[in-house]
């Protein structure tokens, strides 16, 4: 019998006005050091609810990380890299990259934005991305139960997204009394935020509400493990982040994770010298579409 996980911490993060003005909301969804939420560094629930044609947003650099785009609602993206409700992009900035997120109309949006740990032997990577469209994301259908599986390895599905840090993020929808059971590795830290309705998850059952962040514990096994999962009376939306900790210690500053603060130096010295590709125009085997 697998070892069940539990529920350790709920936090409920307030929304707080966002960078893009108007209309821009942004929760913070871990509260948390990073030696306790390794290998995820921060996520941001984004809701923006644009009322003009003022340009927002546009291009900025990246370096030392993962970024890890899931769209909920609207559109996203230039020409190249165009997302819509559904589609998820996981772009490795690695050894650094400029990328293009601007909005110039009337636009209702959400998107789910985390900022990954790289292994610090594969921190200055080589930049890529890669896009998984809604159409092509492994899907699960069964009993009152729907799993867009983007990144990793749940139940019967395999994303066929890439992973220097090896992680699984689904999009779990469930009917009201619906349950199942989650097979999560022993050595993976995780949690589950709530997008609609509420969930009992764990052992013990424990409640989450829209809105709410629920921590798993962190067993000492690296066996698989097993998270039981309950719809509440309005069903269930939730998405799953469980991922393989580094073990590193890191440094961020800005839109920089590194090793060392000289590496920050370094790094701003060199976008501000031009020495950043954009991620449209790196060679074609960087740029995955699945």
């Amino acid at each position: 019998m697998l070892l069940q996980r539990t529920i350790e911490r709920i936090d409920t993060p307030a929304a707080e006005p966002g960078f893009l003005g108007a209309g821009h909301s942004a929760r913070p969804l871990i509260n948390a050091d990073f030696a306790d939420s390794d290998p995820f560094i921060l996520l941001m629930d984004d809701v923006l609810d644009k009322k003009d044609s003022a340009p927002v947003g546009g291009p900025h650099p990246h370096a030392g990380f993962e970024t890890v785009s899931l769209l909920l609602e609207g559109e996203l993206g230039d020409e190249a890299h165009r997302m819509q409700a559904g589609d998820f992009q996981l772009m490795t900035a690695g050894s650094g990259i400029i990328h293009t997120e601007t909005i110039d109309k009337q636009a209702r949006m959400r998107l789910l934005q985390l900022w990954v740990n790289l292994p610090k032997k594969d921190r200055w990577t080589t930049p890529r991305v890669q896009d998984l469209p809604l159409a092509h994301v492994p899907t699960l259908l069964r009993d009152g139960l729907q799993i867009r599986l983007y990144s990793g390895a749940l139940e019967e599905l395999v994303s066929p997204i890439k992973n220097h840090t090896p992680m699984i993020i689904a999009d779990i929808s469930m009917d009201a009394g619906t349950d199942t059971s989650l097979a999560i590795p022993g050595a993976y830290n995780g949690f589950l935020y709530v997008l609609e309705g509420s969930v009992l998850a764990g052992e013990s059952l424990r409640l989450l509400e829209e809105e709410q962040v629920g921590w798993l514990n962190r067993p000492a096994t690296s066996a698989s493990t097993q998270l039981t999962v309950q719809a509440g009376t309005a069903g269930a939306r939730f998405v799953l982040y469980a991922g393989q900790p580094t073990g590193d210690t890191i440094l961020s500053h800005g839109p920089f994770i590194a090793d060392k603060p000289e590496e920050i130096q370094a790094l701003y010295k060199r976008f501000r010298h031009g020495g950043m590709q954009h991620i449209n125009s790196v060679a074609p085997e960087q740029k995955i579409h699945w």
